[in-house]
């Protein structure tokens, strides 16, 4: 099995900053891409940013120049960076990954989520 813990959420006032971790553990022969999303009552799990196994980035739009995403050495610690939060950041950020397993079999994993509250 695979688990993804995610930690970092908490309440900050806009313009503040906050920073998100995520470390996988469990049964994993190498992890490809990692990402976090976010989702707020109501609306649909919508992408804030991805990283592949070699380090390629991507950034929802509403959040490119803010937020860095990034991983740590082993691939297995993912980090979301997020500078000048505005309170239409607030969402439950949640961490995924594909993660190929000792089977050799690749799937989809998911962090139970960390809130994330902006005031303003």
């Amino acid at each position: 099995q695979v688990q993804l813990v995610e930690s970092g959420g908490g309440l900050v006032q806009a313009g503040g900053s906050l920073r998100l971790a995520c470390a996988a553990s469990g049964s994993i022969f190498s992890i490809n891409g990692m990402g976090w999303y976010r989702q707020v009552p109501g609306k649909q799990r919508e992408l804030v940013a991805g990283i592949t196994s070699g380090g390629t980035t991507n950034y929802a739009d509403s959040v490119k120049g803010r937020f860095t995403i990034s991983r740590d050495n082993a691939g297995k610690t993912v980090y979301l960076e997020m500078n000048s939060l505005k309170p239409e950041d607030t969402a439950v950020y949640y961490c995924n990954a594909r993660v190929v397993g000792v089977s050799l079999i690749a799937s989809d994993y998911w962090g139970k989520g960390t809130l994330v509250t902006v005031s303003s």
